[in-house]
């Protein structure tokens, strides 16, 4: 049995530097990574995973391998991409010339054995067996203060658990420009692979921190001038007890100083001592009157409301930082027909293929 590992490992070791090998010679060649070379190498029997490889996880998703290898923040074992295409292209070759770059292995198992060890999730074909990623602890971080720059937004995470709440949080949390994510250290969700595919891998870039002292945190900031501002649900009597905390709506805020956002448990909310920290509560307001049991918003539909209902306030972009946006890749004013910026965890390939992997 030892000898049939030791078998297997070395034909996984020498596949991935065939592989690599074939991928050079083809870029020599002036042909498209991926091509008929790569669709040779197909290992329907995958080796075990090296022994280096132990204590990593599976990454999987086109966004979060892209990412994290752009990123380079986690240790890679190896890339498996799904067998059964004649030949890579946009976003999946750039994976293998990534990959290639950093002399990681590349192994090209079938469908159903990339199924098996994704668990089923929805994988595109697309796996990576990386080390984890952890938020860094905030007593790292050099403490920012508000008069650094008056419009700054911080988003604080009490006690979020299910790990696709967490990634659609992060994602809308990155896109609208939130400057820093800092999350409870006990009873949160950890960072894993299923947070960073809700997220399409904006986990993978963002700079994200914890604290296992949350009410002292927000604390700190109020002393400093920052705005804390907490989160309840619909406007009723079950807030009554936050009375001395004034509530206001998303719509009527202003955002005049720095702030820190604070969402809670997706059942429990807020805390008592991090609802004592709050300077201030934060509502949205519902458009027609609710039937009981459903008077509340997922929290990372409703983490997106509330960020969008502040950073829109944000002063416009430069005339020059607004032609970037519009136009990233620097084409003339004359082309025909306006650009519209995409975002760097998207393809362009159509969502029917990349869901599919295939």
């Amino acid at each position: 049995m030892a000898l049939l590992w030791a078998v297997r490992g070395a034909t996984s070791r020498f596949s991935g530097r065939l592989l690599a090998r074939h991928s050079s010679q083809a870029a020599r060649r002036g042909e498209r990574p991926g091509g008929e070379e790569l669709s040779r190498l197909l290992l329907d029997d995958l080796g075990p995973t090296p022994r280096s490889a132990e204590g990593l996880e599976r990454l999987f998703g086109l966004s979060p391998c892209l990412l994290a290898l752009r990123a380079a923040r986690r240790r890679v074992a190896r890339l498996l991409l799904q067998a059964g295409r004649s030949g890579l292209q946009g976003e999946r070759a750039e994976l293998l010339r990534a990959a290639e770059a950093r002399d990681i292995p590349v192994l090209r198992p079938r469908r159903q054995k990339l199924d098996a060890l994704c668990r089923y999730q929805v994988h595109q074909g697309v796996c990576m067996e990386v080390s984890p990623l952890r938020p860094r602890p905030w007593t790292e971080v050099g403490e920012a203060r508000p008069g650094d720059d008056p419009r700054q937004l911080w988003l604080v995470l009490e006690g979020l658990q299910d790990p696709r709440n967490l990634g659609g949080v992060l994602r809308s949390a990155h896109f609208l420009g939130v400057d820093k994510v800092i999350t409870s250290g006990r009873n949160s969700c950890p960072l894993t692979p299923v947070v960073s595919k809700a997220s399409a891998g904006a986990m993978e870039v963002m700079d994200l921190f914890s604290t296992d002292d949350l009410a002292g945190f927000l604390q700190a900031r109020a002393r400093e001038g920052w705005l804390v501002a907490g989160t309840v649900g619909c406007l009723g009597p079950e807030i009554s007890s936050f009375s001395e905390i004034p509530v206001t709506s998303c719509l009527e805020f202003l955002w005049d100083r720095p702030t820190v956002l604070v969402l809670g448990n997706e059942g429990s909310g807020l805390s008592k001592g991090v609802q004592a920290s709050c300077q201030l509560l934060l509502t949205i307001l519902p458009g027609r009157q609710l039937p009981s049991g459903l008077d509340s918003l997922n929290v990372s539909v409703a983490a997106g409301i509330l960020l969008h209902s502040i950073c829109s306030q944000r002063k416009g972009f430069s005339a020059e930082k607004r032609e970037q946006l519009l136009d990233p890749q620097g084409t003339s004013a004359t082309s025909a027909g306006p650009r519209v910026a995409q975002h760097p965890g998207l393809s362009s390939e159509p969502e029917q293929e990349r869901h599919n992997g295939g």
